[in-house]
């Protein structure tokens, strides 16, 4: 029954349900100051036993998290994201709608809400990034995933209402090293200044850097990164990078050496394990902004500077391996899908290498064989375009992943499979540009070459 108002102006509340036993159970509860307030609590109640679709979508959220949390499928710093994203993103808008009544248009609606919701509260100008777009409709995708494999969910309606956003950002922003320069004279704060000099002469992450003390600078001018600053609701924490590859030592030139110590001596009181800067990424945000806007630079991101780390180094001529080893990837291949468009024009020196190689031989000092081969072979195959002729020999994976069944089909008959799509060139290219392509709200195309999102597993 609804909830009720007492004699006294107390509300509340009586409903019968079942146990995790199936048993019938009347429960009761009593003085809650406002009518809304009881019916919550009989909301949350009931969904510690609902199994079922018609589930609020509120109390759905306290269970999906629940299992992610108390059955450790995801670390405590990712949980503490994901809350946030489904909180303040996902939450708002569907609240207490069942799941089972919400449709297509809904989920259209609510990633209307969300693009608004980027220029209202994030940037008045670009908003949300597409790939954070992305994020968070993959989030509630994944959701309504969660409740149909445990609540009888019949569908995915976000899956049938299509994506927003993009599963890869845009050419990266960056700047180059007289941009850079132009850019520091107009950073008026020293913390600010000496963040900024740090991540483009190093490369390191936002994270890395907030979590620098004067002890991991050694007086050979190297930098020992071994952990991450973030901060979980409301509490810093300073906790180990999640791959091996993100802890590393590695030079870095005198004069940065010699900026970070100066700047350390004049903290009053420092120790040589506190934080060399002790405000969070929001700040660093402001600065670059700002001091971009007076440099009359185009904006970038903070974490562009590390991109613009990367470019300097291959401009500089520095092999891809040690790019990778310096910036704390955990393959080379990251390394190579990441940067590989920072290679524009270098097939004229390919050629004239290929010809020097051919007439002299691999010169000394310029690295092992090996090393030389794979730089210049990586060079030379991310200097091509893209092709639909390299994916010609190569299998189709046809994936059912609502019922988990995989079919291949041979390059050549997948005209067949699009003959109620759009043109099969069409379809090629957007496997070739996204690694995937939807062809009904369960299955998906993709080439064997390109490997299976991971998403749809």
């Amino acid at each position: 029954m609804p909830a009720y108002k007492e004699e006294n102006g107390t509300w509340s509340v009586k409903f019968k349900y079942k146990n995790a036993a199936g048993e019938n159970k009347q429960k009761t509860k009593r003085g809650f100051e406002r009518k809304k307030d009881a019916d919550a609590w009989e909301s949350m109640f009931k969904s510690q036993f609902i199994k079922s679709s018609d589930i609020p979508f509120d109390a759905f959220i306290i269970k999906y998290m629940d299992d992610l949390t108390q059955n450790e499928k995801i670390e405590v710093t990712t949980a503490a994201r994901k809350q946030n994203m489904i909180d303040t993103k996902i939450g708002l808008f569907f609240k207490k709608t069942p799941i089972n009544e919400i449709t297509p248009l809904d989920v259209l609606n609510w990633q209307t809400w969300v693009r608004q919701k980027g220029y209202d509260e994030f940037d008045s100008e670009y908003g949300y990034a597409d790939t954070y777009l992305k994020a968070v409709n993959n989030e509630l995708s994944a959701m309504l995933n969660y409740g149909r494999r445990y609540y009888n969910l019949p569908t995915n309606v976000a899956q049938i209402a299509g994506s927003m956003g993009k599963s890869s950002a845009d050419a990266m922003q960056i700047w180059t090293l007289d941009e850079f320069k132009q850019f520091i004279t107009y950073v008026v704060k020293t913390p600010a200044k000496i963040a900024f000099d740090i991540l483009y002469w190093t490369g390191i992450r936002e994270g890395e850097l907030l979590a620098l003390t004067k002890s991991d600078f050694l007086p050979d001018h190297r930098l020992i990164i071994n952990k991450n600053f973030q901060v979980v609701k409301g509490e810093s924490i300073i906790k180990a990078p999640k791959t091996e590859s993100s802890i590393r030592c590695i030079s870095i030139p005198e004069f940065l050496y010699d900026e970070v110590m100066a700047y350390a001596d004049k903290l009053y009181g420092l120790e040589p394990t506190d934080r060399l800067f002790m405000f969070t990424a929001s700040y660093l945000r402001k600065e670059i902004k700002a001091a971009a806007a007076s440099a009359d630079l185009p904006p970038i991101r903070v974490h562009d500077l590390r991109h613009s780390h990367v470019s300097l180094l291959i401009e500089m001529g520095f092999n891809v391996i040690a790019i990778s080893e310096r910036i704390g990837h955990k393959d080379v291949s990251v390394t190579l899908d990441t940067y590989a468009h920072l290679y524009p024009g270098k097939g004229k020196e390919m050629a004239l290498g290929l010809h020097n190689v051919n007439s002299n031989g691999l010169t000394s000092g310029q690295g092992t064989m090996e090393a030389q081969l794979l730089s210049l072979m990586t060079e030379i195959k991310q200097s091509l375009p893209a092709t639909i002729s390299e994916y010609e020999n190569d299998d189709i994976i046809v994936w059912d992943y609502r019922n988990k069944r995989k079919n291949i089909i041979s390059f050549q008959d997948l005209p067949t499979m699009l003959t109620l799509k759009p043109d099969p060139e069409a379809a090629y290219n957007t496997m070739l540009e996204d690694g995937y392509m939807e062809l009904t709200p369960d299955t998906i195309l993709c080439f064997s070459k390109r490997g299976m999102p991971t998403q749809y597993l």
